[in-house]
């Protein structure tokens, strides 16, 4: 019973924009910013990025707030192909309140499974949040 126990509602604005985020035809990075509307207790859309790397992602993150990400990925494989995994962090910075993190917790599966992510990463510590460090993770989906 508790797996499916959802803390937090998605907006019905978010539920479009990551079904449109899901089938865009963009090919440069891009990123949806979520967080939960503490008043509300829906996940809404904090911020929408248009050509954006990790690096300067993690610049615009709050850094002792959670939040979630959807992000876009521009991959080049090693035969010159390109794909466009479509990923999902969690990101947990230490420090944060755990009422906000149990917010959090219990409101990832639904948004998760609403949004059809299968590359979901938890984040902890906001320095690792690098293209190299998601390079490393994708590795595990060849």
């Amino acid at each position: 019973m508790a797996g499916n126990l959802t803390v937090c509602s998605l907006d019905d604005n978010l539920k479009a924009k990551l079904k449109a985020f899901r089938f865009r035809k963009g090919t440069d990075n891009a990123a949806i910013v979520m967080k939960v509307d503490l008043k509300t207790q829906y996940i809404i859309v904090e911020e929408e990025y248009e050509d954006v790397s990790l690096d300067e992602l993690q610049e615009e993150l709050p850094s002792s707030q959670p939040r979630f990400i959807a992000y876009s990925y521009c991959y080049s494989h090693d035969d010159g192909r390109k794909s466009f995994p479509l990923c999902f962090f969690y990101i947990t910075p230490v420090g944060c309140k755990p009422e906000q993190n149990m917010m959090y917790a219990g409101s990832m599966k639904n948004l998760v499974t609403e949004g059809g992510f299968t590359k979901v990463f938890e984040v902890r510590n906001m320095d690792d949040l690098t293209e190299e460090w998601l390079l490393e993770k994708l590795k595990f989906f060849k």
